[in-house]
């Protein structure tokens, strides 16, 4: 049996349905509006919220877009798997920017189905089926910032 690599420790324990069904949102925002992953997110069991950088205040119709993609996402039933690699052999289209000034030189990448690819270290559903329904619950635009700060829940 192969021995699991060791990685920085993870300073917060997340609910692993709540913590995948981000990572398929921040996937939808990249796809949808061009934009960074979240780089500012609070996800607990309850209700999360994330923030996007965007250039304008998504519509209502977009809103409804995105809340429908990431469902077929999660009803796509995909395998949520896991692939450990040096920094210097992570792919080109994982943003390490996220990652703490002291992370190790193993990274542990996530990867959801044929959907999504990241370096996390958190906890995930081991197939988005586990996942349950994505419900928008409220947003706001700060024009000043240009942040949309999105909430939601899983149903």
């Amino acid at each position: 049996m192969e021995q699991e690599p060791l990685l920085n420790e993870h300073n917060k324990q997340e609910y692993p349905p709540m913590h995948t069904a981000e990572h398929i949102l921040n996937q939808t925002m990249v796809r949808m509006f061009g934009c960074e992953r979240s780089r500012n997110a609070h996800i607990e069991r309850k209700k999360s919220k994330c923030d996007y950088r965007l250039a304008a205040a998504p519509t209502e119709e977009q809103v409804a877009e995105l809340e429908r993609r990431v469902n077929e996402v999660i009803g796509r039933g995909m395998e949520v798997s896991y692939e450990y690699v040096r920094r210097d052999e992570v792919p080109a289209e994982v943003d390490l920017g996220k990652l703490p000034d002291d992370a190790s030189e193993t990274l542990r990448l996530v990867r959801i189905g044929d959907y999504d690819l990241c370096a996390c270290v958190g906890k995930h559903v081991a197939n988005t089926a586990e996942i349950g329904q994505f419900k928008i619950i409220s947003h706001d635009w700060n024009a000043d910032t240009g942040v949309w700060r999105m909430r939601f829940k899983l149903l």
